[in-house]
This record gives C-alpha cells, structure tokens and sequence, in this order.
C-alpha cells in the first residue's frame, strides 16, 4: 500500500487551511495511534506522505486510513512507512449510501451480526459502529474458515 485515492471533499474535518494540515493530522494520528513510532506527515496539495515505523502491516493500513479519510485529502502515499508484511488478507471497501456496519458485514461475511468484526479492524478510523459517512474508505479482514 503504497499511495492510496481517496475522496478529497468528504471526510472528518481536521485543519482548516494546508499550512496547517501536517502538524493538525500528525496530531490527530498521534491521539489514536494505530501504532506507527517515529510518526512525520507532510501535506501538499491535497496529498499527504507519512513516514516512520509501523508496529504491523494492520498499524500503517489503519494510519493510511486515518488519513484519507479527512476532508481535503485525495491521496496518502506510505510508501517511506516501514512496516512487517501482512499476515492477514484485507480487502477496502468505500462506504455506499444506505451502507451500515451490518449491511457490509452481510455482504463480506454473509453475516450481519458479524459487524464487531469490521468495526474491530477499524476501531481507530470508527469512532462509533453507527457514524460512518458515504466516501469513508474502511479495512475488511477477509474471514478464515
């Protein structure tokens, strides 16, 4: 996962004008730090590159996320996040409108209830299971049999 789209006028909003953007995302990611250590964002026209080393392929997925999905951002390139390979298979998923938590875990899982799943691997770009906004890009582990 090295650069990764995401829609630029959606999203929480975090800092108002750019020149700001770099310390008020960092700030952000720090608060909820999926477990990304010597953290550096820097942001420039919409696209934003972060940096340091992640505590697992799930840390920098969750960062990237956490990232793209603030207004104002259209691209996050990880590509200089050092981080283990994944030992699990994710797919993303953008949410569509009437989308819930549980509609998705229907679709990937078969399964509505199975929701605390998806919110789990998300538990740092959710803040709430009921607030997800059309646009949110989100981490599906694939399920093990």
């Amino acid at each position: 996962m090295d650069l990764f789209g995401f829609a630029k006028d959606v999203g929480r909003r975090v800092f108002g004008k750019e020149s700001e953007a770099d310390q008020k995302i960092r700030e952000m990611l720090e608060a909820d730090n999926p477990g990304i250590q010597d953290l550096d964002v820097k942001v420039e026209n919409g696209r934003v590159a972060i940096s340091g080393k992640a505590a697992d392929a799930a840390a920098m997925e969750k960062a990237v996320l956490m990232v793209g999905n603030v207004q104002g951002i259209e691209a996050v390139d990880a590509s200089a996040v050092a981080a283990p390979k994944s030992v699990e298979e994710v797919e993303f998923y953008l949410i569509e409108s009437g989308d819930t938590l549980s509609k998705v875990a229907q679709r990937f899982y078969g399964d509505a209830n199975a929701y605390p799943k998806i919110f789990e691997a998300n538990r740092e770009v959710i803040k709430d299971p009921d607030l997800i906004f059309v646009g949110q890009k989100i981490r599906i582990p694939r399920q093990t049999a």
